[in-house]
C-alpha cells in the first residue's frame, strides 16, 4: 500500500484542544506530565516509581490467558518482562466493542504495538510491552452492541444490565451470522468467519470472547490484553478505592482543575462526582452515594455505614469499580505504565486528572494520541486521479468539491458577480437620483436592489445545478467518494468496522498499518 501523510489542522476533523495539545501550546503545560517526544520517555523512564505488585500482575495474566492457546512467544515473553524492574507498559484501553467496532479501536492497539517497538529499539536496557486494558466494567451496552460493515449496521439485541465485560455471548448469534454472512466467501472472508465464530460461541462472556478476538489478531506482535475486573488487582487499589469514597478528593481535585482549564478555553469532557466508583456485581452496577450518613447503592436496598463500607472494600475491592475519572488512576496503579494511547476526547479528559495523580502520589503518563488513519482501495484512488483530486481535497465538502470540479471543467462562466457589480453601479446612481427628488425613495430602491440580489443569487445557483448535470459521471464520482470515505459525513474510523479491509487484504492489513503508523509523528495517516 501506498501511504501519504497530512498535518492534523490540515484535515479540520480535529478539535482545537488536540491541535493545541500537538503543537504543545505553554497554557497546556501545567495539564500534563510533558509533551511526548524520546526526550520525554528517557526522563519518565529514569523517574518512574511503580511501586505496584508485579508478581500478582503476572499471576493475573496467567491466570486470563489460560484458555487461549494461541499464545506466540513474544506474547509469553513479555508476559514474563512484566515482572522485571526493567519493564515497563505502553497502554491503550477501550470498550469491548462487538467484532471490535469501528477502525479506530484497531488504530489504538497498533499505535500501542509500534510505540512499545519504537522506545525498544531507542532504549535497548529497557523492556517495552504494549497492553490493551479491556474496559470490561463499563456498562453503557449501547454505545458497544453494534458496528457498521460496508455500511451495514449489525446489532446484538439484548436488555443488558451491569458490566458488559461479565454479559453472556450466547444471545448474539443473530448479529454473529449477520457479520460473516456480509464478508463473502473468499478464503480471507472464511479466515474471518472462522475467527469471530470462535471468539463469540466457545467463549462464554463478552470479555473472554473480546480477549480471544483481539489476541488473534494481535498476539503475534505482543500485545497483552488485561481484564482489571479481577479482585486481586482491585486489592492493590483499595486503599485508594477507600480514601476517595470517602473523602471525595477525586471530586475536589479533577472540579478544580476543569476549573482551570475552563479559564484557557478546553471545556470540561467529563464531570466528576462527589463518589467517582459503582458497586459491581455480577447484574448490577450501580452508583454510590453518600445519603443520610449512609452509603447507598442507588436503585437498590444496599447501604453501609462507613465502618461497613471500609469492611466491604477489604473484603470484596472487585465490587467497587471506578468511573471514567477513577479508571485511570487505577491502570496507573496496577502497571508499570509510560504512556497512554487514546483518541482527542480521550486525551481531552485525562487533560482534567493531573492534580488527581498528584495529590495520590501516582505517576502521570505521557499521553499520545493515536494514530488516526484512512484507507482508500484502487478504485477510491483511480476515481480521484480522473476527477484530479489529492487526498487534501477531500477534507473539503462534498458541495464545496462539486462546485469546484464543475467551475475547472465548465467551459461557461456561471459566476455572475461581474454582472451584480454592473448592476450596484446603476442602483448607486438610481438611489442619488430617487433621494434627490424625494429621501424617502432611498429606501423603496434599496429594497428593490435587495430583491434583485436574491434573484440574482438564485439565477447563479441555477446555472450551477444545471452545468452540475452536464457533469453527471463526475458529480456522481464525488458522491462515492466522500461516502466510502466519509461514512455519514464523519471519517471513516470512527463508523466502519475492519472487516472488509481484512477480507482484501488477510493478515497484511494489519501489517500495513504496523509499517505505516509512526507514533511520535502526529500526522494523519492515508493509505491506498
Amino acid at each position: 500500500m501506498k501511504v501519504k501523510y497530512i498535518d492534523y489542522d490540515e484535515t479540520r476533523c480535529f478539535s482545537s484542544t488536540v491541535i493545541r495539545y500537538l503543537n504543545q501550546e505553554e497554557s497546556i503545560k501545567p495539564f500534563v506530565n510533558q509533551f511526548p517526544d524520546l526526550e520525554s520517555f528517557k526522563k519518565i523512564i529514569a523517574e518512574r516509581k511503580f511501586e505496584g505488585n508485579r508478581a500478582e500482575l503476572f499471576e493475573v495474566l496467567n491466570q486470563q490467558y489460560q484458555n487461549i492457546s494461541h499464545q506466540p512467544e513474544i506474547l509469553k515473553s513479555n508476559i514474563s518482562a512484566l515482572q522485571a524492574e526493567q519493564t515497563f507498559t505502553i497502554t491503550t484501553g477501550h470498550q469491548l466493542n462487538i467484532f471490535t467496532g469501528p477502525l479506530y479501536f484497531i488504530f489504538k492497539i497498533v499505535t500501542a504495538i509500534n510505540l512499545a517497538k519504537q522506545l525498544k529499539k531507542e532504549f535497548p536496557e529497557q523492556n517495552f510491552v504494549p497492553v490493551y486494558w479491556m474496559a470490561t466494567e463499563d456498562h453503557d451496552f449501547e454505545e458497544i452492541n453494534h458496528t457498521y460493515v460496508g455500511g451495514k449496521k449489525i446489532s446484538w439485541k439484548l436488555d443488558a444490565l451491569g458490566a458488559t465485560g461479565r454479559l453472556n455471548t450466547k444471545t448474539i448469534t443473530q448479529a454473529l451470522n449477520e457479520y460473516k454472512g456480509v464478508l463473502g466467501i473468499s478464503q480471507n472472508a472464511e479466515k474471518l468467519a472462522s475467527i469471530v465464530s470462535k471468539a463469540y460461541a466457545d467463549f462464554n462472556t463478552l470479555a473472554n470472547a473480546t480477549r480471544f478476538l483481539v489476541n488473534e489478531l494481535f498476539g503475534e506482535y505482543g500485545l497483552v490484553i488485561i481484564d482489571a475486573d479481577d479482585a486481586k488487582l482491585k486489592n492493590q487499589f483499595a486503599g485508594i478505592i477507600e480514601k476517595d469514597i470517602i473523602q471525595q478528593n477525586s471530586f475536589k481535585n479533577i472540579t478544580s482543575k476543569s476549573n482551570e482549564l475552563t479559564a484557557i478555553d478546553i471545556h470540561a469532557q467529563v464531570n466528576p462526582r462527589e463518589i467517582n466508583f459503582f458497586y459491581l456485581t455480577d447484574d448490577l452496577r450501580e452508583r454510590i452515594v453518600f445519603e443520610g450518613e449512609k452509603y447507598q447503592i442507588l436503585n437498590t436496598e444496599i447501604s453501609f455505614s462507613e465502618q461497613e463500607l471500609k469492611e466491604e472494600i477489604k473484603l470484596q475491592p472487585e465490587r467497587f469499580s471506578p468511573n471514567v475519572v477513577m479508571r485511570p488512576l487505577y491502570q496507573e496503579v496496577i502497571l508499570p505504565n509510560l504512556a497512554y494511547v487514546g483518541g482527542g476526547g480521550e486525551l481531552a479528559y485525562w487533560l482534567q486528572l493531573k492534580s488527581n495523580f498528584d495529590f495520590y502520589n501516582i505517576d502521570f503518563p505521557l499521553l499520545i494520541l493515536r494514530n488516526s488513519a484512512m484507507l482508500a482501495d484502487e478504485k477510491v484512488a483511480n476515481k480521484l486521479q480522473k476527477l484530479k483530486l489529492t487526498f487534501n481535497d477531500i477534507f473539503e465538502g462534498t458541495e464545496s468539491l462539486k462546485k469546484a470540479y464543475v467551475k475547472l471543467n465548465s467551459t461557461h462562466e456561471l459566476s455572475l458577480q461581474n454582472e451584480w457589480e454592473q448592476l450596484s453601479e446603476i442602483f448607486t446612481q438610481l438611489k442619488d437620483r430617487a433621494s434627490k427628488i424625494d429621501p424617502t425613495l432611498k429606501s423603496s430602491t434599496e429594497a428593490v436592489e435587495i430583491r434583485l440580489k436574491k434573484a440574482i443569487d438564485s439565477l447563479e445557483k441555477k446555472l450551477m445545478r444545471a452545468e452540475k448535470r452536464n457533469f453527471s459521471e463526475a458529480i456522481s464520482d464525488i458522491d462515492k467518494v466522500k461516502q466510502q470515505l466519509f461514512p455519514g459525513g464523519g471519517l471513516q474510523e470512527r463508523k466502519e468496522n475492519f472487516a472488509l479491509f481484512y477480507v482484501k487484504y488477510g493478515d497484511n492489513f494489519i501489517a500495513e498499518l504496523i509499517k505505516n503508523f509512526d507514533p511520535l509523528a502526529f500526522q494523519f495517516t492515508i493509505l491506498y
